[in-house]
């Protein structure tokens, strides 16, 4: 579950890009993986999600969100959790700054 003590204060401007989303309106289980989901339906499931990130307008703000909030769970800005963790780490790791 995603900490909530990350995200940014309840501001629209700070939500605003989410109304731009090609997500929006669609079935979340579309970014989702329902349990034990594995093998061709997984992988089919998230290139689908993977196609609509690859044309949505405001993919870098989302991308942006789940790694400043650590969402590991899912497809955000066209990544799967895999890539999403690794970013993570990375920022873990590299300085703040000054």
């Amino acid at each position: 579950m995603t900490d909530v003590s990350r995200l940014p204060a309840v501001v629209a401007e700070n939500w605003d890009w989410q109304m731009r989303g090609a997500c929006r309106g669609m079935d979340a289980a579309v970014f989702f993986h329902f349990d034990n989901e594995r093998g061709l339906v997984r992988r089919h499931r998230e290139e689908s999600a993977k196609e609509i990130c690859s044309r949505c307008p405001v993919r870098a703000e989302c991308l942006e969100h789940a790694v400043s909030t650590e969402e590991t769970y899912g497809i955000w800005g066209g990544l799967g959790e895999d890539a999403l963790r690794r970013l993570i780490a990375a920022k873990r790791r590299s300085p703040g700054p000054e």
